[in-house]
């Protein structure tokens, strides 16, 4: 018998490194043809944070996300990022990015308000222009401005870095303040078990996620289907399995340890939520680890309310399904 049961999973999730120092910084030169050097120390693992920095880049400088070129994880050219971990990569190096751009601008704006004769902080650097807030009339195209840099000998070059405003924990009551922005997400799981075979079908999948500002939407919603698929894992297939005597693996090979297929992922309705207020670059906040973790309690609680049994390890495995049922079944036979 199929019996249909739904959970939830809710979490809030400390973006970056606990109560630690994790700088990350960022240098860059715009060119005499617009184009950009940017340089990072953060590493593409897949997760796009390439992308997400050469959109930061280019919104900072007011030029196209063609301009920047990215050179990331060099340790012969690019500076320090910290690791690609805690979720911290958008928020840590993107505002390190952002710094850098702003320094580099520092040139770039001297050069346009003499140009243009108004003051600085009346510019606006927009789609490869540049023009007063308070007289659209007085504008340069970028290219314009890369002619004056040259003719008056100036490079628009910068270094930024950016470290979370975070404290020591104190180790007698672990006070302190161990993150400087927090993600939250829910996410709601329908799932159907078959009770004679204990196999679970995940069927639909809601994922709400608060990113702060999303700097690249498309992604955001990548990394939450990937979170889903690996929560649906979590609980349902992965088991490493580690000999007692030598700490050896025996199964490290995917015949054997069992992840999710495309057969296996359910139908995704990633939900992307926009707030306001946080210290991330426009904005912006971690959804690496947080794409994860609420799906593992949502597929555990939508089990364990089909058929009304309660699980305290996991991963849940067919025959554990199978034996809690005859084991509730017994017990009710038994009154």
């Amino acid at each position: 018998m199929k019996k249909r049961g739904r959970g939830v999973g809710c979490m809030w999730y400390g973006v970056g490194n606990t109560g630690l120092p994790n700088p990350a910084a960022a240098f860059v030169e715009v060119l005499g043809d617009t184009s950009v050097n940017l340089m990072v120390g953060c590493a593409d693992i897949g997760q796009g944070s390439s992308t997400v920095m050469a959109q930061i880049a280019a919104e900072t400088l007011g030029l196209s996300y063609e301009n920047i070129h990215v050179t990331w994880a060099d340790t012969a050219v690019t500076p320090e990022g910290g690791a690609t971990s805690a979720s911290r990569q958008t928020f840590i190096s993107g505002n390190a990015v952002k710094n850098a751009c702003l320094d580099a601008m520092g040139e770039l704006k001297r050069t346009a308000a003499e140009k243009l004769e108004v003051p600085e902080e009346d510019l606006i650097f927009r789609d490869r222009m540049i023009y007063s807030a308070k007289d659209e009339s007085k504008k340069m195209t970028y290219p314009e401005l890369m002619g004056a840099m040259k003719y008056y000998g100036r490079l628009a070059v910068g270094a930024g870095y950016y470290n979370p405003k975070t404290t020591y924990l104190n180790p007698a009551d672990m006070s302190g303040v161990p993150y400087e922005v927090y993600s939250y997400a829910t996410t709601i799981c329908e799932v159907d078990v078959d009770t004679e075979t204990g196999e679970v079908d995940v069927l639909k999948v809601v994922s709400a996620h608060d990113v702060g500002t999303p700097i690249n939407e498309t992604m955001v919603e990548g990394q939450i289907e990937g979170g889903v698929a690996m929560g649906e894992g979590f609980v349902l297939f992965e088991n490493i399995e580690v000999d007692g005597k030598t700490g050896a693996i025996k199964n490290p090979i995917f015949s054997k340890y069992i992840i999710p297929s495309n057969m296996d992922v359910p139908e995704i309705y990633p939900v992307v939520v926009s707030s306001e207020g946080d210290a991330g670059p426009f904005g912006a906040k971690g959804v690496g680890e947080p794409a994860l973790i609420p799906m593992i309690p949502a597929v555990t609680a939508a089990v364990e309310d089909a058929i009304g049994c309660r699980f305290t390890h996991l991963p849940i495995f067919p025959k554990d399904i199978v034996a809690a049922v005859k084991a509730k079944e017994a017990e009710e036979a038994a009154k």
